[in-house]
């Protein structure tokens, strides 16, 4: 299991760093199924990215940094284990159109505050739904 995480980090920090050398004109980051609880800290530099997709890692804490991207208009984290979302800083978020929160454990607050502050698509499953077997 160790090897196999430590694989996956080497594969997404290969990743990362190919997008941020390749210059501002990256428009997608597809790091799905990777075992990641948090973001490489170069994503940061991505102004440019218009879609991110972390949907199947591990990710227990929203991942903030994806907040100041300023390009950003879709966040994909479905199959994640995700409580809590900032739903006032994504609100805030000028271009942002969709995020699926799909398969999380959301709390009850997230789900009661987020929909009259949103202007975007908010994917969310219905309390209690569990992952599909594959």
């Amino acid at each position: 299991m160790l090897k196999k995480m430590g694989e996956a980090v080497a594969r997404v920090a290969r990743k990362v760093n190919e997008t941020v050398e390749s210059g501002s004109d990256t428009l997608e980051l597809r790091l799905e199924g990777n075992f990641l609880h948090r973001l490489p800290s170069e994503v940061s530099a991505l102004q440019h990215l218009k879609a991110i997709d972390l949907s199947r890692n591990q990710f227990q804490d929203f991942p903030e940094p994806l907040t100041a991207l300023p390009a950003l208009e879709t966040i994909n984290l479905e199959e994640n284990e995700i409580v809590d979302v900032p739903v006032e800083k994504l609100a805030a978020m000028p271009a942002l159109r969709s995020i699926n929160l799909r398969f999380n454990p959301l709390n009850a607050e997230v789900r009661v505050i987020a929909p009259p502050l949103i202007k975007f698509d908010m994917l969310m499953s219905p309390e209690g739904a569990r992952t599909p077997l594959p």
